[in-house]
């Protein structure tokens, strides 16, 4: 006889108890297991497990991210509810049919749900609260808008600004859709014909179906062979480097609700080439970012062409100094971690005194 496809609900039951005290203990559902490779949405509960006490059979506040959830999170939240555990939800994007086409609502069903369960919901940008209410529908859950964190320690300026010859892009993080990678190499040939002396690296894995393919034919149709560098996934440490070894991240996605990678970038002094969409105009100033205009969408994705990534690169370039010491201004200003722990401080308490 063959494993069961699912476990029945009394054989994965999940065993908590309530943290005694006033002061938080955090459960995470267990996302953050030892052995795993921390990424994505859940490279936030890191800044959150340095801030408090942390358990995942005793805590009194189990914190669930949308697009980091644990498995059975239904589970989670039914045992926290019959220990008087709060639950608070971090929501950050929702599935669209730009993106995620007939399979949006596969998306969405489940964080409905579990959004209408939490104690609390804290959204990563308002385009995230506003694209959660199209929707998920309308929530009477209290709630704050808090922008992801960084950690501006780690994540901080290189004490030697690298050469400006060539000029070097970076492009980061998973790349789920071909024109976020393409597009930029686009650009990159338009700005060698130019003659603007650059280079670009593309970190992290792209996962689209025969993504390794296209993009090393489009390097190979577009004469980019030699200027272009893949690097496979990258743990945080060699994400700082990174991110100090380059001078402008390349960030074509379209409507990305609260990327980290730009926060980070901007952390480490990286200037910012994005689409005007998203979180974007909310994570970013005009003194070290230059967002492309693209239509809002819902059903179709608008991402920026190649020549108009590389006009703003070489706008940007003008003054790659400036624009470097204004972008760690603002993400000191705006992403620091402490800031986004204590306001998490904050709400953790209220919720226990009112349990």
């Amino acid at each position: 006889m063959g494993w069961p496809l699912r476990l029945r609900k009394s054989e994965r039951r999940i065993a908590v108890a309530r943290a005694s005290g006033a002061e938080p203990v955090l459960g995470f559902g267990g996302v953050l297991d030892a052995g795993k490779l921390i990424h994505g949405g859940a490279v936030k509960l890191l800044s959150l497990r340095d801030g408090f006490a942390t358990d995942e059979k005793k805590f009194n506040v189990l914190y669930l991210v949308s697009s980091a959830q644990p498995q059975f999170p239904d589970d989670w939240v039914a045992a926290c509810r019959e220990q008087r555990i709060a639950v608070v939800w971090n929501q950050n994007g929702v599935g669209y049919p730009a993106w995620a086409g007939w399979q949006a609502e596969r998306h969405n069903r489940p964080m409905r749900k579990l959004r209408a369960a939490a104690d609390f919901v804290i959204y990563q940008s308002e385009f995230c609260r506003a694209s959660a209410e199209r929707f998920l529908g309308a929530s009477d859950r209290p709630s704050r808008t808090l922008l992801n964190p960084v950690d501006t320690e780690k994540f901080s300026p290189s004490d030697v600004f690298p050469p400006v010859e060539p000029l070097r892009l970076l492009v980061m993080g998973t790349q789920n859709y071909a024109a976020r990678v393409l597009n930029v190499l686009e650009a990159l040939d338009v700005l060698l014909k130019a003659g603007q002396a650059v280079r670009l690296t593309v970190a992290g894995n792209a996962i689209w179906r025969n993504a390794e393919r296209e993009i090393s034919q489009k390097i190979r149709s577009l004469g980019l062979e030699g200027l272009v560098e893949r690097r496979p996934a990258f743990n945080r440490e060699e994400a700082v480097r990174l991110y100090q070894s380059h001078h402008i991240l390349v960030h074509a996605k379209y409507m990305d609700p609260c990327p980290t990678v730009v926060a980070e970038a901007l952390a480490c002094g990286l200037p910012v080439v994005a689409s005007d969409s998203g979180g974007l105009p909310e994570m970013t100033i005009p003194e070290c970012a230059r967002l492309i205009g693209v239509p809002t969408d819902w059903k179709k994705m608008h991402t920026a062409t190649g020549e108009e990534l590389a006009a703003a690169v070489l706008d940007l370039a003008k003054d790659l100094t400036s624009a470097s010491r204004a972008a760690r201004a603002h993400a000191l200003q705006i992403f620091d971690q402490q800031t986004w722990i204590a306001a998490h401080g904050e709400i953790f308490r209220n919720l226990l005194r009112n349990l």
